[in-house]
C-alpha cells in the first residue's frame, strides 16, 4: 500500500509537470533503419520482438542493449543502455521490453530516475513491459505503450505485405485516374477536330485571302492617288518658283546692272559717267561703262 501511494504521488507529479501530456510525445518513424532494444539477454521478450518484427519487415535491423529487467541492477542497467542508444545517431526508435511479471518485479520501471530519463530522451521510446493489470510509470511517459513485446514489434515496423498491397492499390488508382484523364483529353481533342473550322479550314482561308487581296488593292490605289496628288503639287510649286526666279526675268529680255563689288544698280544716280558696270543677261554677262544718267523720256522702250 505504501508503494502504491508513492507511485500515485509520483504519477500525479509527472502529470503536473506535463511529462505525461500526449502533446509532448514524439511520433515514431514509419520505417526505422535501426531499432534499439533494451531487454534481458536471451529472454522471451527479445525473441518475440525479433521474430514478429522480421516477419513484418525482413530487412529490419536491431541494436540490442542487455540489462537486468528486475532487481537492484534493473534501473542502472536500463539507464546506461538508454543513454547509449539515445546517443547513437543510427538508432531511430528504442524499445524497452520485458515479458511481464508481478507488481513487485516491475517496480524498477516506475523508478523516478528511469521515467525522467525516458521523458528527456531525444529518440522515441516504446514501453513494452508485457502486462495488463499493473501499469508502471514507464508506460505513462513513453512515447508509445505496447501491451506486449509482440505488440511493440507490430507497431514499430510496418507489414511489408500490407505496404505492397497499399502500393498496388495506389498504382491501380493512379492508373485509373491517368486513363480517365487521357480519355477525357482525347475526347476533347476529337470534339475540337470535328468543328467546321478545323475539319475544313479552306473556306476560312479563302475568305481571309480575299480580304487580304482587297485590302492590298485598296492600299495600292490609295498610295497611287497620293503620289499623283503630290506630283501635281510639286509641279505647281516648281512652276511658281520658276516664275518668281530672277533667271526667268532675264529670260524675258531683262538685264541686271552691277557696280564694282557686285552691288546691284537700282538708281541711275549711283552710276555717274565713267562708272564701270557689269550687265548680266539671260546668257552671260558683259562689261560696260556708264555715260551718265539719261533724261526721262529718252530711254529706250522694251516690248
Amino acid at each position: 500500500g505504501n508503494q502504491l501511494e508513492r507511485l500515485e504521488k509520483l504519477r500525479l507529479q509527472l502529470r503536473q509537470e506535463g511529462l505525461i501530456d500526449p502533446s509532448r510525445k514524439k511520433r515514431l518513424p514509419f520505417l526505422p533503419h535501426v531499432i534499439g532494444l533494451i531487454t534481458g539477454e536471451k529472454s522471451d521478450a527479445e525473441k518475440d520482438v525479433h521474430r514478429n518484427a522480421e516477419l513484418r519487415w525482413p530487412q529490419v535491423r536491431f541494436r540490442p542493449e542487455y540489462a537486468a529487467v528486475q532487481g537492484d541492477r534493473c534501473v542502472p542497467d536500463t539507464l546506461a543502455a538508454l543513454a547509449r542508444l539515445d546517443a547513437d545517431p543510427d538508432v531511430d526508435v528504442i524499445v524497452i521490453a520485458r515479458g511481464g511479471g508481478d507488481p513487485q518485479t516491475l517496480l524498477g520501471f516506475s523508478d523516478e530516475r528511469l521515467v525522467r530519463a525516458v521523458a528527456a530522451a531525444s529518440t522515441p521510446v516504446v514501453s513494452a513491459i508485457g502486462h495488463e493489470n499493473d501499469r508502471p510509470l514507464l508506460d505513462d511517459v513513453a512515447d508509445l505503450r505496447a501491451s506486449t513485446p509482440t505488440d511493440a514489434a507490430k507497431r514499430v515496423v510496418p507489414d511489408v505485405s500490407e505496404q505492397r498491397a497499399l502500393i498496388a492499390q495506389l498504382r491501380s488508382r493512379a492508373t485509373t485516374r491517368l486513363t480517365q484523364r487521357l480519355s477525357h483529353d482525347i475526347a476533347q481533342l476529337e470534339q475540337l477536330r470535328s468543328r467546321p473550322a478545323l475539319r475544313s479550314p479552306d473556306p476560312i482561308i479563302d475568305s481571309r485571302s480575299q480580304d487580304v487581296w482587297l485590302l492590298l488593292s485598296r492600299g495600292r490605289d490609295t498610295i497611287t492617288r497620293r503620289l499623283d496628288s503630290a506630283g501635281r503639287a510639286t509641279s505647281e510649286l516648281r512652276a511658281s518658283l520658276r516664275a518668281l526666279s530672277p533667271a526667268a526675268t532675264l529670260a524675258r529680255g531683262y538685264a541686271i546692272a552691277h557696280l564694282d563689288g557686285g552691288v546691284i544698280l537700282r538708281d541711275a544716280a549711283d552710276a555717274p559717267a565713267g562708272s564701270a558696270l557689269t550687265i548680266t543677261v539671260d546668257r552671260g554677262s558683259v562689261a560696260a561703262r556708264s555715260e551718265g544718267e539719261i533724261a526721262e523720256g529718252t530711254a529706250p522702250r522694251t516690248g
